[in-house]
């Protein structure tokens, strides 16, 4: 579905990507790892239209979708929940689902919305609450509810745990999961190796820049040099 070929990205004239590959097959949930400043939300933002490399190419569905914006990149069926959440503080929880339909003029945007606050219950008992008074969690549930909206083929996550209390982590891993079986392929970079490679089927390792190891992600798990980098003991 999605491929990376030998892709560089810069800022100014720091290199944060060194001719990154990496493939995204449909229907899989592939995870990015490495530590900060390893190139995993670079990496990101390069595939979903926020940079653009210098070298290489990205092709989505067999299409070089290379030098295209982010928002031709949502109608393509990418949608990206960045790090952070991005959520709009200062619109409800409703606005906030309504605007990642934005793009569509289908019939289906209102049975989607049900389907999405079906999936996360909170957001229907919140939904004229404004998105700044959400907690942490519910925040990010609200991030990948309106990602949802898009209707994607392709989910992106950036650090979706990140700053989450543990209980609220393993609710966030156990959706990411039900949506896969619905049928949207994901692509989830993650500080939390050890949660991201237990719901993946592929992993891809950055140091500096660069892809260090890959695998299925069983395989790495078990790998003794994955374990000490990134798992703890």
């Amino acid at each position: 579905m999605l491929k990376v070929q030998g892709i560089s990205t810069y800022y100014g004239k720091i290199q944060a990507l060194k001719g990154i590959s990496l493939e995204v097959k449909e229907g899989t949930i592939v995870t990015i790892l490495g530590a900060n400043g390893a190139g995993k939300t670079t990496t990101m933002n390069t595939i979903s239209g926020l940079l653009h490399p210098k070298e290489g190419k990205i092709s989505f569905q067999n299409e070089d979708i290379t030098k295209l914006e982010p928002f031709q990149l949502v109608r393509k069926g990418i949608a990206l929940v960045p790090e952070g959440r991005a959520i709009l503080t200062g619109m409800t929880v409703l606005e906030n689902l309504e605007m990642g339909a934005y793009h569509r003029n289908d019939k289906e945007v209102k049975q989607d919305l049900e389907m999405v606050m079906d999936r996360f219950p909170i957001l229907r008992e919140r939904k004229s609450q404004l998105g700044g008074t959400l907690s942490g969690g519910q925040q990010q549930m609200l991030a990948i509810a309106r990602a949802l909206m898009s209707k994607p083929k392709l989910l992106l996550l950036d650090e979706p745990s990140m700053g989450l209390a543990p209980l609220i982590v393993q609710d966030i891993f156990r959706i990411v999961k039900e949506i896969n079986t619905t049928g949207t392929t994901v692509l989830i970079v993650e500080q939390n190796a050890r949660q991201a490679l237990k719901i993946a089927d592929y992993g891809y390792v950055l140091e500096t820049g660069k892809v260090v190891a890959e695998g299925p992600a069983a395989q790495l798990l078990e790998d003794s040099s994955i374990k000490e980098a990134y798992l703890g003991h």
